[in-house]
């Protein structure tokens, strides 16, 4: 069940959990108004125990510096609790802005939520509890090992954003 979380004249933030990730949606511009909404909205949810995130960008039709910023500073915040984050878009224009600013292989990018979701987070991976232990990966592919279809189309971020 959808949740709104903000709802104004400029944007709307809802989420949803789905399948162990919460789907941040943006429905509205990214820039330096609105950046702040969502940042305080996701970093609320992390305060509730949310840990993995799809910033779900489909319906977004401008995204600025300050957009991007919001997304990095977001993403620090989700990897000091341990946890993850995906994004979704599916204009050419906002992935050219990860692209060009060299941000474009940092992230998982999906084109759907759906896609997103598909699979939950990694057992043992970003978002465990502190101080637990996890085995090694298995040598064959496991149930979380994404496939063709749910395959990102960039790399998980490495190291701090």
């Amino acid at each position: 069940m959808r949740t709104n979380m903000i709802r104004n004249d400029r944007m709307a933030i809802t989420y949803d959990v789905i399948n162990g990730w919460t789907v941040i949606e943006v429905d509205g511009e990214v820039d330096a108004h609105t950046a702040p909404l969502i940042c305080e909205a996701m970093i609320k949810l992390l305060d509730e125990g949310h840990r993995h995130f799809v910033l779900d960008l489909s319906i977004v039709p401008f995204l600025d510096s300050m957009g991007l910023r919001m997304v990095v500073a977001v993403t620090k915040s989700i990897r000091d609790r341990e946890g993850s984050l995906r994004i979704t878009c599916t204009s050419s224009r906002i992935l050219r802005v990860f692209e060009f600013t060299g941000l474009g292989d940092a992230y998982e990018f999906y084109s759907s939520p759906e896609d997103a979701t598909r699979r939950g987070p990694l057992a043992g991976g970003p978002g465990r509890p502190r101080g637990r232990t996890s085995s090694p990966a298995p040598a064959t592919p496991s149930a979380n090992t994404p496939t063709k279809s749910d395959t990102p189309r960039s790399k998980e971020p490495r190291g701090n954003l």
